[in-house]
């Protein structure tokens, strides 16, 4: 295997989120300012998914006080801790590029009813919460090693 593609699998994410172009979804984001660390959450709809590897990427749409925000996130970002689909969409496009000119209800996407997908929609969400639930005590038990040793050298002064 060529030595890129070896690095780029190591950078990939194990718990990466299953979710298509169309749906509606939370993306919970890991802000960090100075030394406090907060999530804030980015909801909208997803226009496209690019490139690919570890280098894949989608862009996430909203509309924010009548101005239309959009945002791309790297799927294997560290800073990603979930995303939640909040509705499935049913497009028949892999790009939704021409949402960008649509206004108001027009912009809406249908929704993809049944049971079966509802059951999948709460499959995939619940194993996004897992995930986040454990990269957030990997994090935690990272921070307690840190303050263990930081307390260590500084009983040694």
């Amino acid at each position: 295997m060529d030595l890129i593609k070896t690095i780029e699998e190591g950078q990939k994410r194990a718990g990466a989120q299953a979710f298509n172009v169309g749906d509606t979804v939370k993306v919970y984001f890991k802000i960090i300012e100075g030394k406090t660390e907060r999530i804030q959450v980015f909801e909208g709809l997803v226009l496209c998914m690019k490139n690919a590897g570890a280098r894949r990427t989608f862009t996430v749409r909203k509309t924010s006080f009548g101005v239309g925000v959009e945002r791309v996130f790297p799927i294997n970002s560290p800073r990603i801790v979930k995303v939640e689909v909040v509705r499935p969409g049913k497009v028949r496009r892999a790009k939704l590029y021409y949402i960008r000119e649509k206004i108001g209800k027009k912009a809406k996407v249908k929704q993809l009813v049944g049971g079966a997908v509802a059951a999948a929609v709460a499959a995939r969400n619940a194993r996004a919460d897992a995930a986040a639930a454990q990269k957030e005590a990997e994090i935690k038990a990272e921070q307690k090693a840190e303050h263990a040793a930081e307390a260590a050298a500084a009983e040694k002064k």
